[in-house]
């Protein structure tokens, strides 16, 4: 069943003429600050794949990708891809992408699984980025110093677009907050992980959450990911497991916690065998993905998926997604938006 949210007393600061000017203008010059922030060029993406090949993002491991048959090559099976997050690293290796360089794209999905609420919807479009690194990179603190990039680049698209927008106000604070999923739930034992989200960002307003997909003392994980690609099981200089983590922050037009990006260091060959194990998914040694990585054709790798969409309807301070995207919604939605004031696309 879908969700939904409605804000007390909630005015959307921009009317819909100018909200489309905003997307495009946070789009440009977000885009282009991640690029040179990261030493990233574009590529282009594909939006299916073929099925078999361990190249989808599985996410979950429980949502079923949109696919269909290949007239023209024996009904092959094709499916709409989840996510580039195996993809992008394949390509590395295709261009030759030296260490201290990376490749991003537009990443554009359909996942029919999603529970519809004002932050999710059927439509997905991020930038997934990708870049090659050393073997001495694979250290928490290059982890830190990505996300920093990352960080700075969002709040100057915010002080772009407040710039821009003189209505808009700047909520995004100077410096984002670290912390790993288990020091979280040692400060909020009795909170479920969203729960703990909140807490964390209410304090704090950007945090980036450490170690996600591993199970903490309380023998669950903050949140599943797929054993494949983010290495959530290396032990890192704080002594706690997971090179990966999400970019968080505080949205006072909603009242919670919004995830930007999910991201973290890649498995190595050690890694992805030891995440394999754990999960009991083994049989994807045979994958073409994974061979290539189990037989050291793939380059070490850092990168992750930040959401557009979702960017634009933070800095252009929205309460739904669908303020910002055309996608499809339940009529009973599209008539308590309407009602509220957020009419949606």
């Amino acid at each position: 069943m879908s969700k939904l949210t409605i804000p007390e007393g909630y005015k959307p600061l921009i009317d819909p003429l100018d909200t489309e000017q905003g997307i495009k203008q946070i789009k440009d010059f977000f885009q282009s600050n991640l690029s040179t922030a990261l030493r990233l060029r574009r590529v282009t993406a594909p939006l299916f794949v073929l099925r078999g090949l361990g190249l989808n993002d599985d996410l979950n491991g429980v949502e079923r990708p949109v696919s269909f048959p290949i007239k023209d090559m024996n009904e092959q099976v094709a499916e709409v891809v989840h996510s580039l997050a195996k993809w992008k690293r394949v390509m590395l290796a295709e261009y030759n992408i030296q260490p201290g360089y990376g490749l991003y794209t537009d990443m554009n999905a359909v996942r029919g699984d999603e529970e519809l609420d004002n932050l999710h919807s059927l439509y997905v479009d991020q930038w997934d980025w990708e870049r090659t690194i050393n073997p001495e990179d694979r250290n928490l603190g290059f982890l830190k110093e990505i996300v920093c990039s990352i960080y700075s680049a969002i709040r100057r698209t915010e002080y772009l677009v407040c710039e821009h927008f003189r209505q808009l106000k700047p909520f995004l604070p100077e410096k984002i907050h670290f912390i790993h999923s288990e020091e979280l739930l040692q400060l909020y034992p009795d909170l479920s992980p969203k729960e703990r989200e909140d807490a964390i960002c209410r304090t704090y307003g950007a945090v980036f959450i450490m170690g996600i997909g591993g199970r903490l003392s309380n023998g669950e994980p903050h949140d599943l990911r797929a054993p494949d690609y983010d290495d959530w099981t290396t032990v890192n200089a704080d002594g706690y497991k997971g090179l990966n983590g999400d970019i968080m922050i505080w949205y006072p037009v909603l009242g919670r916690a919004v995830e930007l990006s999910s991201m973290g260091i890649r498995v190595d060959i050690e890694a992805l065998n030891r995440q394999l194990e754990l999960t009991g998914k083994q049989e994807r040694r045979q994958l073409y993905f994974h061979k290539k990585l189990l037989g050291g054709e793939l380059p070490l790798s850092i990168g992750g998926g930040i959401g557009q969409s979702r960017l634009c309807m933070v800095l252009l301070q929205k309460a739904h997604i669908g303020e910002i995207q055309a996608s499809i919604w339940p009529d009973s939605m599209r008539r308590e938006c309407k009602e509220a004031g957020m009419p949606l696309i």
